[in-house]
């Protein structure tokens, strides 16, 4: 069931039974989701306690949505990695990170209809590895650890002549291995492959430019950690239709029918304060103009022995 809200008493959508089936609607009609809903009238009040939250876009193929994301796109973001760099190598010249992020600052945000530079960009996973709200985020067995990374997503659909639409913006958690990450930057690409969270609500129209929200780690009753976190474009070193582009522009990435969840980045972290989570913990994300937090614990997975037959 697909519902809306605009802060006050949520209401089913008549005739919606996911939002992936509401964008496709809106594609073959060639309107937006706020004047198909506002067509649709408004269903019976629902009561979020007695229904069991979603992630707010799924497909019945998970091969068909694809989680990437983008990194060094927040202040923060730079100087941790940064940091990580130089404690490793002893630089004292621009690591290879900061070169990017600066690459951003001079060039993330072109003027309208021009090309800026590319961002850093990864590869999460498919659907298989979207977590709903409260369900664990399961770190496998071989992570050396299980951090989060508040963030805001953007979600996508190809429409049938291979035209990308944004169906909206979610809170998530992106969830990465950061130890791994450190020990070895060409490790980046195995520290992302890891699960991700989304909230529940999508924000439909533009990403205001100033998010602001709370990060924050539970053990028990017990806060350990809790941080401000901001993200919307006059937080970040790119345009959101800059990382658009580019994520984009791969031919591989505009078949019709797809859906895309691309996170935009973070520049807060508890792994950058010296936190190390413990399976249990709680993952606490929460910013306006969402009205719901994202929660979800850590957990774990075990990982079966693979060996590989040939035929």
């Amino acid at each position: 069931m697909a519902a809306i809200h605009d802060g006050g008493q949520p209401v089913a959508v008549p005739g919606a039974l996911t939002i992936l089936g509401l964008a496709e609607r809106a594609c073959r009609e060639n309107s937006s989701l706020s004047e198909l809903v506002a067509a649709s009238g408004k269903g019976a009040p629902v009561d979020l306690a007695e229904v069991e939250l979603l992630t707010p876009i799924d497909h019945p193929d998970p091969a068909h949505l694809l989680v990437s994301g983008t990194g060094l796109t927040h202040v923060g973001s730079a100087e941790e990695r940064d940091r990580m760099h130089r404690e490793l190598s002893g630089a004292t010249q621009l690591t290879d990170s900061m070169k990017m992020f600066r690459m951003g600052l001079e060039g993330g945000k072109p003027p309208r209809g021009q090309r800026g530079v590319q961002p850093e960009w990864f590869f999460k996973g498919d659907g298989s590895c979207l977590v709903a709200p409260g369900a664990p985020l399961a770190a496998p067995d071989f992570a050396l650890d299980g951090g989060e990374e508040p963030e805001i997503a953007g979600v996508y659909l190809i429409g049938a002549n291979g035209a990308p639409v944004r169906v909206g913006f979610a809170l998530g958690n992106e969830f990465s291995d950061h130890v791994t990450e450190r020990e070895n930057y060409l490790w980046l690409a195995h520290s992302k492959l890891r699960p991700a969270a989304l909230g529940p609500e999508l924000l439909v129209g533009e990403l205001p430019r100033q998010v602001r929200g709370t990060s924050r780690i539970l053990r028990g009753e017990q806060v350990i950690w809790e941080k401000p976190f901001v993200s919307g474009e006059d937080n970040m070193s790119h345009t959101v239709a800059n990382l658009e582009h580019h994520h984009f522009k791969y031919a591989s990435f505009r078949r019709p029918g797809d859906v895309h969840v691309h996170f935009f980045g973070t520049g807060t972290l508890s792994f950058s304060d010296g936190v190390r989570v413990q399976v249990g913990d709680v993952f606490e994300i929460a910013a306006a103009p969402f009205a719901l937090p994202l929660r979800n614990a850590l957990g774990s997975s075990k990982t079966p022995e693979v060996a590989v037959r040939a035929l």
